[in-house]
């Protein structure tokens, strides 16, 4: 059976906004980028996005841990993260992927957020999404 796996994500994501500007602007190099709305007609916006992850974890997953690395490579760039939030109108998200082994061995990892990433996330005007995902049908 396939055990519990993890990653933690921060995404950019707005329309008609090339990421290349915000690699630029944040000087981070991003984990995965889509560009399909940087040069979307008007009539039919098309999101576009930059996303910084870390690596899908499977042994140990502590949402705790993952999700304060992840905050602590973007701290140093907080007031960059919000200047160009706002001179492309882009939304700030934080993502926690959870896949879930049906194995009735393997317990669920707890799912939380410590004090320094609800922050960071406050002052930037971030949201959080959690996706929960099972490792089989069933």
């Amino acid at each position: 059976m396939a055990s519990n796996k993890a990653r933690a994500h921060f995404t950019l994501a707005g329309y008609h906004f090339n990421p290349d500007q915000v690699t630029q602007h944040l000087g981070i190099q991003p984990t995965s980028v889509d560009a399909s709305g940087a040069g979307s007609d008007l009539n039919k916006p098309v999101l576009s996005s930059w996303e910084l992850s870390t690596e899908t974890v499977t042994a140990d997953i502590d949402v705790y841990k993952l999700t304060d690395t992840l905050i602590k490579k973007l701290e140093p760039h907080k007031d960059k993260i919000l200047q160009i939030c706002k001179s492309h109108n882009l939304s700030p998200r934080l993502g926690l992927i959870l896949v879930l082994s049906i194995d009735k061995a393997e317990s669920a990892p707890e799912v939380g957020f410590g004090a320094r990433t609800v922050r960071f996330l406050a002052d930037i005007g971030a949201f959080i999404n959690v996706d929960y995902q099972l490792s089989q049908r069933v």
